[in-house]
């Protein structure tokens, strides 16, 4: 191999802080031994790295085009030597986990949390991710699990739904609205309104709403997470209809939930990759997602 090991570490070190002492003082090494990591490398690889004035070291454009493959194998490094520590101190495995985002704020954490004291040797990643994005995570194996609030429609995912839920409409507190039971679309298209991009998935269920409902409307406020809404809500700027599941448990006190007249459904699934078999784990979390879901529904009833 041409370009050794400890090489491509003093050439990242150096892309990294700029200058030998730099890196002399990041790999524990001497300015001299980095001067000649530097200079053994330029002449194996045949290129020059660094233009060098005064000290100074400008990096070249090769050596900008090879930062970038050298950091993703550095970034595989640390994922393999991670792994490896999981395995010593975490026998029994890692989920990998996603989740739209509306289902972080209130709906998974307790799921999470008995998840993790009852695996507490599980290694558990998890992270919020768009709709677009969660199929190329699936099959690209960078996650087992997905949960999505939206509908995902890909042949090559298996999805599962296992839980119902509805849009709601959220109202500043006081708001002569949150007298009502429920509020009719035709009512909020007369405040103004924080709604969801109709270029997301969100938006355009409730723009569907408010064409089947014949009530024209117009946003004054464009978003796309549902916490923005109730922030912008809470302060008075308008009122806005988001799913249920991110103002569920009365954690965003400053505003009132009403539900819609005009039904706006929505359908969580378990979403996997029709080529992978769910693991262990997997299927534990599963078992608890779906207790939740059902001590949920038996609440509402």
């Amino acid at each position: 191999m041409r370009f050794k090991l400890r090489q491509m570490e003093a050439f990242r070190a150096v892309m990294l802080t700029g200058s030998m002492n730099g890196v002399a003082r990041l790999l524990f090494v001497s300015q001299p031994a980095v001067s000649r990591l530097i200079a053994h490398a330029e002449q194996s690889l045949g290129l020059r790295l660094f233009e060098r004035d005064k000290g100074k070291l400008t990096p070249t454009a090769e050596a900008q085009r090879l930062f970038e493959e050298v950091g993703q194998l550095f970034d595989e490094a640390l994922r393999i030597d991670e792994l490896a520590r999981d395995l010593a101190e975490r026998p029994e495995g890692e989920l990998k986990l996603c989740s739209s985002p509306s289902l972080a704020l209130n709906f998974l954490p307790p799921v999470i949390a008995r998840y993790v004291n009852e695996h507490p040797r599980v290694r558990l990643k998890y992270h919020t991710t768009l709709l677009s994005d969660m199929a190329h995570e699936l099959l690209g194996r960078k996650v087992e699990l997905a949960v999505s609030v939206l509908p995902i429609d890909n042949p090559n995912l298996v999805v599962e739904p296992f839980a119902t839920g509805h849009m709601v409409c959220i109202l500043p507190q006081g708001h002569a609205l949150a007298r009502q039971d429920s509020v009719g679309l035709a009512e909020l298209a007369r405040n103004r309104l924080v709604l969801y991009s109709r270029n997301i998935p969100f938006g355009q269920l409730v723009a569907a709403a408010f064409q089947r409902a014949n009530v024209p409307w117009r946003a004054t406020v464009d978003i796309v997470r549902a916490e923005l809404a109730c922030a912008l809500v809470r302060s008075g700027v308008g009122v806005a209809i988001v799913d249920e599941f991110s103002v569920a448990g009365g954690g965003w006190p400053g505003i009132e939930v009403r539900p819609l007249r005009e039904p706006i459904p929505l359908a969580l699934s378990l979403v996997r990759s029709r080529f992978e078999r769910p693991g262990r784990q997997a299927q534990r979390f599963v078992k608890l997602l779906k207790e939740q879901a059902q001590r949920r529904a038996a609440a509402v009833q």
